[in-house]
């Protein structure tokens, strides 16, 4: 289960806020047990620092949309227990700057997010939020964000982010997005999309129009390019789709069919596989240079690449073995290892973030 501890002599300055006491009982969650109690965290509706003439009209809303989406994202963690509003006792004041921690001590909650927001005179929406550790009594970290009032979800989700690394030690995720294939039409007539959406499923959009067929869509490090494959004119090869400039672009003019790419580590290359005369081999394209360079060279079926975090290693898939198994190379296509060796057929692999796993 969780283990709620203190670590001694631990400060973090709130930026863009003004100072805050050095905190000397930190609120911390160990998620490195098996079994995990989820912490009982209070996300009230932010509230508007706007005096009794300003009219925030839409925006009214904003307040309680944007506590529920961090509420959402903490819970589904599974670290976090978002306490309901309805427990709460009373809302936030704007003129608090210092919460009553008693009430929220009263309620269950553990640590407390604490929001304030403000309309600009040039129409943009500051949104500043405070973590506090409810029985220690003390601030854990703030931040202060001006953007347009459109982006709020956005702004929850970075908040979102900014509460779960504090808490965990951990980078959070709920600023990002999912890009996937979507299927839509009759059972007889299904199109395939390229599709991305945030990772609570909101904001779906549709990328490509459905007359040809797109599949293992990647994003970039970054998550400004996508590249994934596609039957264009009835070529398959691979893309790329910059989110920016909403333009496609084929990953070099080769002759025959290219497929399963991803990008590496850095964001500056792409690691695919070529089929020449019926065989498959694994290539890596420089996107600065546009060179080309081959890894492996094998009678089998080389195909599915993705490189570790560190960029140091390749895992892929190949039948040079009689079945469909893993395998591990380096950067170089050197040192080639086979890694599996059950029943069935082994494809598709991808390494985990922190490098120390692989699906």
């Amino acid at each position: 289960m969780f283990r709620y501890r203190l670590a001694a002599m631990l400060a973090v300055l709130a930026a863009c806020l003004a100072p805050v006491k050095t905190a000397w009982a930190i609120l911390e969650v160990d998620i490195t047990r098996g079994y995990m109690e989820p912490l009982p965290i209070a996300v009230p509706d932010f509230v508007f620092m706007a005096d009794a003439q300003t009219d925030v009209g839409p925006l009214s809303v904003v307040g309680r949309d944007i506590a529920g989406v961090i509420s959402a994202d903490l819970n589904r963690s599974g670290l976090f227990r978002a306490i309901s509003r309805e427990a709460f006792i009373r809302p936030l004041s704007a003129s608090e700057v210092r919460p009553d921690l008693r009430i929220w001590k009263a309620v269950g909650a553990q640590a407390l997010v604490a929001g304030r927001m403000e309309q600009l005179s040039d129409g943009s929406l500051a949104v500043e939020f405070r973590l506090w550790d409810v029985l220690g009594e003390t601030q854990m970290t703030g931040m202060r964000y001006t953007l347009p009032p459109r982006n709020w979800r956005r702004v929850a989700h970075i908040i979102a982010d900014a509460v779960y690394k504090r808490l965990t030690g951990e980078d959070g995720y709920f600023d990002s997005r999912v890009v996937f294939i979507s299927e839509t039409g009759l059972k007889t007539q299904r199109i395939k999309r390229l599709t991305i959406m945030d990772q609570d499923g909101a904001n779906v959009k549709y990328l490509t129009n459905g007359r040809d067929l797109v599949l293992t869509p990647r994003f970039s490090p970054s998550q400004q390019e996508i590249t994934y494959f596609a039957y264009y004119n009835d070529r398959p090869r691979v893309y790329l789709y910059n989110l920016e400039s909403g333009k496609h672009e084929v990953l070099g003019d080769f002759p025959n069919m290219t497929f399963a790419p991803r990008f590496t580590p850095d964001g500056n290359g792409v690691i695919f596989s070529q089929a020449i005369s019926g065989n498959s081999d694994i290539y890596e394209m420089d996107l600065r240079t546009r060179r080309v360079r081959r890894l492996t060279d094998d009678p089998g079926i080389d195909t599915s690449p993705s490189y570790a975090p560190d960029g140091r290693q390749i895992v892929f898939n190949s039948d040079r073995g009689g079945s469909q198994q893993l395998y591990v190379m380096d950067r170089y296509g050197r040192n080639v290892d086979r890694i599996s060796f059950g029943r069935g057929r082994y494809g598709t692999p991808v390494w985990s973030p922190r490098g120390d796993l692989i699906a």
